[in-house]
């Protein structure tokens, strides 16, 4: 009876061997970007309280109500079992983080992270399950000059990888205060055009009516066009805010567009919101999103209150975009063949380490696990290799080893062993 074949897990995608140079390059990119704005990298857990989400996120949020992966703890010894939940987003826990390491007291942090987030939603192209963000955040900077580079910052990373279609799209929240006196002219609004409203909609208005504007549904786009705009109830202090951000950005070159209908999906936002959009991915347009979070770290315990402001951006989504894009060769410099005895092998290996250590920067591949030398020459031609490096019971004897070019036509020859090196970084890596 045949074993029943397994597959990953639905929206669980592999990332395979052919893919990751993409992935390298643009993470190589922004993480140059990002320590050039003197942003640290902080590592975080895949898995916390799931208390942090619900608090911070928002109890009525599609991430807390229908998207996290939740699930109880082994009991402990008096039977209690803590709900955990594999992390949907990274703003949370750099919060938890930073309260708990006493990293926000009276400090002034710019930080960032990579890796993995979890959402229990429809897999579709440019979204799965399990889906990699790069994060970046500030702490203890309230003035909208931070807000400006944060997206003068996101607006390098296109530049840096060559991405010249993408849209910004800004908005302002304003102060809770505001959006109370706000929220109630929209439930207003939306409650005496009820019939009209999806089903998601009308469970939203008594809860997080904002939620409503940023509808997907077609059919209600003319409603909210016309619902009351938050830009025109703004506090004094907001207004301003956001005029100085709009007039940095046009000092800095950067084209924008005022989206009065631009929420964000999270409830810890204030005042700036911002996203990058594309037309090139269909329905998932959101390359990278962020905004200001003043409340947020007093909301999950913090000691005072820190003015906070952030982004995060998929990467699939980058890969999508950038999947022409012809990125740096990964593939080996040289192909070590080790055709002989169990001498051979032994000189092989030792020679391939020395030529680590002279060359850090040099991929060689060596050959393990025996073979004619016809099938490890099959073998280093398919790894995609410049170079042969032949080894076998004569060139132990003399000391030498035989260089065999793959990709060009030209003729082989022998060189010393303690040359190799030389030869190596003339020929391969000083190109």
């Amino acid at each position: 009876m045949s074993k029943k074949f397994l597959k990953a897990v639905k929206g669980m995608n592999d990332i395979l061997p052919s893919e990751t140079p993409l992935l390298q390059y643009i993470e190589k990119n922004i993480r140059q970007v990002l320590e050039a704005y003197g942003y640290q990298e902080i590592r975080l857990p895949l898995l916390e309280s799931t208390e942090l989400f619900s608090r911070s996120i928002g109890e009525v949020t599609d991430i807390v109500e229908k998207e996290m992966f939740s699930f109880l703890d082994t009991p402990d010894k008096y039977g209690n079992r803590d709900s955990l939940t594999l992390r949907p987003e990274g703003t949370a826990g750099c919060v938890r983080a930073g309260i708990e390491h006493g990293l926000f007291y009276n400090q002034r942090q710019r930080l960032w992270y990579i890796g993995p987030m979890f959402r229990h939603e429809k897999p579709q192209k440019g979204r799965y399950r399990q889906f990699y963000q790069i994060g970046a955040e500030a702490y203890g900077l309230s003035g909208p000059d931070i807000d400006a580079e944060m997206i003068l910052m996101t607006a390098r990373f296109w530049r840096r990888l060559g991405l010249d279609d993408l849209e910004l799209q800004i908005n302002s929240l304003g102060s809770a205060a505001a959006r109370a006196a706000y929220r109630e002219q929209l439930v207003s609004y939306f409650s005496d055009r009820r019939s009209q409203l999806d089903a998601d909609s009308q469970r939203r208005l008594q809860t997080n009516p904002l939620r409503i504007l940023d509808s997907k549904n077609p059919e209600m786009q003319a409603l909210i066009e016309n619902a009351p705009q938050l830009l025109e109830h703004l506090d004094e202090a907001s207004l301003e805010h956001f005029a100085t951000l709009k007039h940095l950005l046009e000092k800095a070159g950067v084209n924008y567009r005022v989206n009065p209908r631009l929420v964000r999906g999270l409830d810890y936002y204030n005042r700036t919101v911002f996203e990058w959009v594309t037309q090139n991915l269909g329905a998932q347009g959101t390359v990278c999103a962020g905004g200001r979070y003043d409340g947020l770290v007093e909301q999950l315990g913090g000691k005072q209150p820190t003015p906070a402001v952030g982004f995060a951006m998929g990467l699939e989504r980058l890969v999508l975009l950038l999947s022409q894009v012809q990125v740096a060769d990964k593939s080996p410099h040289a192909y070590l063949l080790m055709v002989g005895n169990d001498a051979v092998i032994e000189q092989g290996l030792c020679l391939a380490e020395s030529l680590r250590d002279l060359l850090p920067e040099l991929r060689l591949l060596t050959h393990c696990g025996g073979g004619s030398f016809k099938s490890q020459f099959k073998r280093a031609d398919k790894s995609g290799a410049k170079i042969a490096l032949v080894l076998g019971e004569n060139e132990v004897t003399n000391q030498e080893i035989t260089l065999k070019y793959l990709r060009e036509n030209r003729p082989q020859f022998s060189v010393a062993q303690s040359e190799l090196g030389e030869y190596l970084k003339t020929l391969i890596i000083d190109k």
